[in-house]
């Protein structure tokens, strides 16, 4: 429905203009009765007035018109025939036409009946339940929805008090109607033994609360099923759990993720493992470099051998070789009476994961050099030389190379080291892997508080995609754990996210926008995706269409068809 053209319709243009009255009204009436229905129009200097005669009698009836342009907005012109019977319409120095205070109101009573029509059809077709309220709390609305979530028939409580049928506390739309406040997605207990997703909004009028609306949907039978389903879930994660100490289960399977570049690495690190050299991993912080480092560790040596982590970063120079080779008693003041065994001793038949290794002091690298030569050392205070076998997996977040170098890493130690290197990628530069690491954390930390989570919306999980995790995948743990921690009926909250998202309604508005103007075929929508992905590709391989096949897993043939249908040259 249109108003404003509706009301542009119903403007009448049934008329006849004079300019001067020269003729009697005899002659005036004549003209009317002639150019029946017509009225007449009579511009006098700087004044307007149709002329009308009167039904059934032989009066004229002279009415003052305001004079408005063709172009008037619908309500500047309803203000005016609040106070005028009749306005004239004028287009270009020429009358179009006329309306009166009657045509107004037969459009006004047209338009009501169309509305009311829609939203009795609406109402009509709804599944669930919408109440409606006025400010005196009188049910206006009750739908087929409400009759059967609340067993309230609707000729039982049309025009009736609200509070006659449900418990005042338990009514959040008195709460909207008092407050003016909104709900969305808000989850309520009706009863005892219902529970609804509610949404609700007040009513305005010229700024003033004249009621209130609210939708429901039964969500009971849904909370009931997720509580057994997190239940049935936190048993299957003991079950798991315990299984997992009985029968051999890969250990990489424990590294969450499917991109390509962190399936490359996985794979390196599965070949690597095979053997007994020395592995040098590389990564930021928080990339799982640990995880890497145990799975390698389980299937070189077994869950039962030892695996000993030691972060170089960590230990105060001064206390780096009694911690790293021990000591024996009385070595130094303060030393325990009965010795220490050092980590070196601790991985004997195990691993030794020399974690953050560019922070290892130099003065310790000549000794871990040799360690790893000839796996002898001394214990601090000790005259008694040890034999040791271990492997060795060293980690670090910094370039080796240039610390070497910058005369800061020895370059024997680095060459020891660096038999095998696996380089971790970042999680911003494998999103893919953003969303099941999401889901996985969901999981495991909602089973761990006892608080379900029914899932993540787009705009949330939009914000941790775009996001550029320094901190990688402990940042986004510690971010999941926050979202669970202030989580709300199961929900997890755009606002509980602890870094900034200032460009993300932004670029959602501007998609939506996209989108919605586009009425181009599913088919054109697909080949622009298809041409931004082959440029995409194209552009990272450095134009090399060998390369490109590969990775889209296509052949090259279908990769030159598919490059000409879309028009891309070299």
């Amino acid at each position: 429905m249109n108003f404003e053209k509706n009301f542009k319709l119903a403007m009448k243009r049934d008329f006849l203009i004079i300019t001067d009255i020269k003729e009697d009204e005899k002659e005036l009436r004549s003209l009317l009765q002639t150019n029946k229905p017509k009225k007449l129009l009579f511009k006098n200097q700087e004044k307007v007035y149709l002329i009308e005669l009167v039904p059934d009698t032989d009066h004229l009836n002279y009415y003052p018109c305001k004079e408005v342009s063709a172009d008037i907005h619908v309500n500047e012109a309803i203000k005016l025939l609040e106070k005028h019977q009749f306005i004239v319409l004028k287009e270009k120095k020429n009358y179009i036409g006329y309306l009166s205070t009657f045509d107004l109101f037969t459009l006004l009573r047209n338009e009501y009946k169309q509305l009311n029509a829609y939203y009795q059809a609406i109402l009509e077709t709804m599944d669930g339940s919408c109440t409606v309220i006025d400010a005196n709390q009188n049910v206006l609305v009750w739908t087929k929805g409400a009759e059967k979530l609340f067993s309230v028939k609707q000729k039982d409580i049309i025009g009736k008090p609200i509070t006659n049928f449900f418990n005042p506390e338990r009514l959040e739309l008195l709460n909207t109607l008092k407050s003016g406040d909104s709900l969305q997605h808000k989850q309520h207990k009706a009863r005892e033994d219902l529970v609804v997703l509610i949404n609700s909004n007040p009513v305005y009028l010229e700024d003033q609360i004249i009621g209130a609306v609210v939708s429901e949907i039964d969500i009971t039978s849904q909370i009931r099923l997720n509580n057994e389903l997190n239940n049935a879930s936190e048993k299957l994660f003991e079950l798991e759990r315990e299984a997992n100490r009985f029968v051999p289960e890969d250990p990489f399977k424990l590294i969450r993720g499917n991109s390509r570049t962190l399936k490359k690495t996985t794979s390196m690190a599965e070949k690597a493992a095979s053997t007994s050299t020395n592995i040098l991993i590389h990564g930021e912080s928080g990339v799982g470099k640990e995880l890497f480092a145990k799975a390698i560790h389980t299937i070189r040596e077994g869950n039962k051998a030892p695996f000993i982590a030691i972060n170089c970063g960590a230990i105060p120079s001064s206390l780096f070789e009694s911690e790293m080779f021990g000591y024996e008693k009385g070595a130094f003041s303060g030393a325990d009476n009965k010795g220490k065994k050092g980590k070196v001793e601790l991985a004997q038949g195990g691993t030794l994961f020399l974690d953050e290794i560019g922070e290892m002091p130099l003065e310790m690298q000549v000794k871990l050099l040799r360690l790893l030569q000839e796996k002898k050392f001394y214990a601090v205070g000790g005259t008694k030389e040890k034999t040791v076998d271990f492997r060795v997996i060293a980690a670090t977040n910094r370039i080796l190379k240039d610390l070497v170098e910058e005369g800061k890493f020895r370059e024997d130690l680095y060459y020891r080291l660096n038999v095998v290197s696996l380089e971790i990628p970042p999680l911003r530069k494998r999103p893919e892997d953003i969303i099941e690491l999401t889901h996985y954390f969901l999981y495991e930390i909602s089973i761990k508080y006892n608080r379900p989570i029914y899932g993540i919306s787009q705009e949330v999980m939009q914000a941790l995609l775009n996001h550029e995790w320094q901190g990688n995948i402990r940042e986004l743990k510690n971010v999941i754990e926050r979202l669970i921690v202030f989580s709300e009926d199961g929900q997890v909250k755009l606002e509980h996210l602890p870094f900034e998202i200032d460009g993300l309604a932004v670029k959602n508005n501007s998609m939506t926008s996209i989108y919605e103007n586009d009425s181009r075929p599913l088919a054109d929508r697909l080949q622009e995706v298809e041409r931004k992905i082959l440029l995409h590709e194209l552009d990272n391989e450095s134009g090399n269409k060998n390369a490109v096949a590969r990775k889209l897993q296509i052949t090259r043939a279908t990769l030159y068809n598919r490059l000409n249908k879309l028009g891309i040259k070299n």
